[in-house]
């Protein structure tokens, strides 16, 4: 826990850490002052009821009032402090992480769910906000009030105070066992909520199929036993306190009782006055409620434990896919790419292996393969989304991995088969490679990916809010947006993995017209299972169990009567020849 809160504390400026630290004092400042108003009051038992003197009266009562409103603005200034710290060590916390998310690698996404992402971003980061805002200055509060009070009891009557603070050790000794007990139900608790919230995010992700498979009362019988699973156990937790709070309330009021009838006979036996037993009578609620507290402080304390360390696995994660430090500097990506040797092993599965081919700046690179053969597996070593595990891949004559990653993926534009479309507008989405792109550009870019005729048919043209992953647009329309949007990055390789399995094939002619005409040099690196979108390749590669089974063009792979030579006749009607 010490480890959490000082990762709390090095993450604030020193702006936070001085007025944190003002908060605190004056925290410990507002207890000794409850102190004050309890030892006017035995005087005003003493010196004025039990004396029969009224002079002192307006007085001790002025001062007994200065001195609660003082107590209680300064208080205010304290939570007021402490809730702007909070807040704003929370705002900087969840910039840093979700920076940490921009850049951390593909393999970190493949590994980690959305849901718990999103609890790690929410409500784990929230108890750490409710640490620092409440949590410690409620801890320092209930110790100072304690141990002030039991100076000040002991100055009065030692006697008392100690039959009073011996029952202390017991309550400790309860809640430290309460303590024990109580944390890994919190981190099941935890791990609860987030496969509730994993559960809730791939259902309102995946409404649509839901919906065309008609599996709602299944999705709801799915979330209903995480949510159940979530409910018992907080139940845990609740059952668990309820079996501790009767022994800490039993004591607490314990002193109460020993106060009421040790100080009356110390009264009798005249050891104490009226305005000494209206003191202790006054204040053993310091000494009780204290141990109430501790409790639910501890309750807090481990719920704010176990999910800041959730926090902190996100904060501190390092990334494996890094600039090198002597990586080059590139103007810009010509489009040479060469495989050298490619081997891949993904959690000790060999995904490729010996996997080598060359294509020039300009030329068009076709892969075919059946599924799992490792053809996406090719574009996200491209994009250096994971590292070779042997071989090399060159962009340039330069490694990959010698390239900076910013350069080498900006310089690559990218349009896949399943699009993802920003809650934006049109242009927004086209533009989002370039946001101060000129409106005649994305209008051209646009044309080129055969989307212009159908977006000036949308309700506001261009600044039509076309929704999240591009509800409200047919499959093919998105493709064409999703390719218009890596057209515009001007890039010098364009990778396209089933882009236009989605259109006809009179736009995809059109497409594949335009992009012989790109008015930029750019390598065309197609992943595809239409012989149509690749027909034209300068090279063409057939992978097979993450090798290369047959290479060439299109002449050439019909003549060697292999995969290419199935796939393409049964494509165009030949079946018969293929028997």
């Amino acid at each position: 826990m010490w480890n959490q809160i000082k990762w709390l504390w090095d993450n604030m400026d020193a702006r936070l850490h001085r007025g944190h630290i003002l908060a605190l004092v004056i925290s410990v400042v507002t207890s000794a002052l409850l102190l004050v108003n309890p030892a006017l009051t035995k005087r005003l038992v003493d010196d004025v009821l039990m004396a029969q003197n009224p002079e002192p009266l307006l007085g001790i009562l002025a001062v007994m009032l200065v001195v609660k409103l003082g107590r209680e603005g300064a208080r205010y200034f304290m939570i007021v402090t402490l809730e702007k710290n909070s807040q704003n060590v929370v705002y900087n916390l969840r910039m840093k992480l979700f920076t940490k998310l921009q850049y951390n690698d593909v393999r970190f996404f493949d590994r980690h769910r959305a849901g718990d992402l999103m609890t790690r971003l929410s409500a784990d980061l929230d108890w750490c906000r409710h640490f620092v805002g409440y949590i410690d200055y409620r801890v320092i509060d209930s110790l100072c009030i304690f141990l002030f009070t039991c100076v000040y009891l002991l100055c009065v009557n030692w006697q008392l105070t100690l039959m009073l603070v011996v029952v202390t050790p017991v309550l400790m000794a309860i809640t430290k066992l309460y303590s024990s007990r109580v944390r890994p139900r919190f981190v099941a608790m935890r791990d609860r909520l987030a496969e509730m919230n994993t559960a809730a995010q791939e259902n309102i992700a995946g409404n649509r199929v839901v919906k065309a498979l008609a599996r709602e009362d299944y999705e709801k019988e799915r979330f209903d036993e995480r949510n159940q699973a979530f409910m018992r156990s907080n139940l845990r937790i609740n059952e668990l306190w309820l079996k501790f709070y009767p022994f800490i309330e039993l004591l607490a009021n314990a002193m109460m009782l020993i106060t009421v009838f040790v100080g009356g006979l110390f009264i009798i036996n005249g050891q104490m006055t009226p305005g000494d037993l209206a003191v202790f009578t006054g204040l053993s609620w310091a000494l009780s409620n204290p141990m109430r507290e501790l409790g639910n402080l501890l309750n807090d304390l481990q719920r704010f434990s176990t999910s800041a360390a959730k926090v902190q696995e996100l904060y501190y994660v390092r990334r494996q896919i890094v600039d090198a430090p002597d990586a080059a500097d590139h103007d810009r990506v010509m489009g040479r790419i060469e495989f050298r040797h490619v081997g891949f092993r993904f959690d000790n599965k060999q995904v490729l292996d010996d996997v080598s081919f060359t294509v020039e700046p300009g030329q068009t690179v076709a892969v075919m393969g059946p599924t799992g053969s490792g053809k996406t597996t090719l574009i996200n070593l491209l994009f250096r989304f994971y590292d070779v595990t042997s071989g090399e891949i060159l962009v340039d004559d330069c490694d990959v991995r010698k390239w900076k990653l910013k350069q080498l993926r900006g310089g690559i534009g990218t349009a896949t088969q399943e699009v993802f479309l920003f809650s934006d507008t049109v242009e927004g989405n086209v533009a989002f490679g370039d946001p101060d792109m000129a409106m005649d550009d994305v209008r051209d870019f646009s044309r080129r990916a055969a989307a212009a005729e159908f977006i000036g048919r949308l309700s506001d043209g261009y600044d039509t809010i076309i929704g999240e992953r591009g509800v409200g647009l047919s499959g093919g329309q998105r493709q064409r947006i999703a390719l218009a949007r890596a057209l515009a990055v001007r890039p010098g390789i364009l990778v396209m993995d089933d882009t236009t399995s989605a259109v006809d094939s009179e736009t995809e002619a059109y497409i594949q017209q335009q992009l012989r005409e790109l008015p930029f040099p750019c390598t065309k690196f197609i992943i595809a299972q239409r012989v149509s979108s690749m027909i034209d390749a300068d090279l063409i590669l057939v992978l097979k169990d993450g090798r290369i089974a047959e290479r060439g063009t299109h002449e050439e792979l019909v003549r060697l009567h292999g995969y290419y030579y199935q796939t393409y006749a049964l494509q165009n009607g030949l079946v018969e020849e293929v028997g």
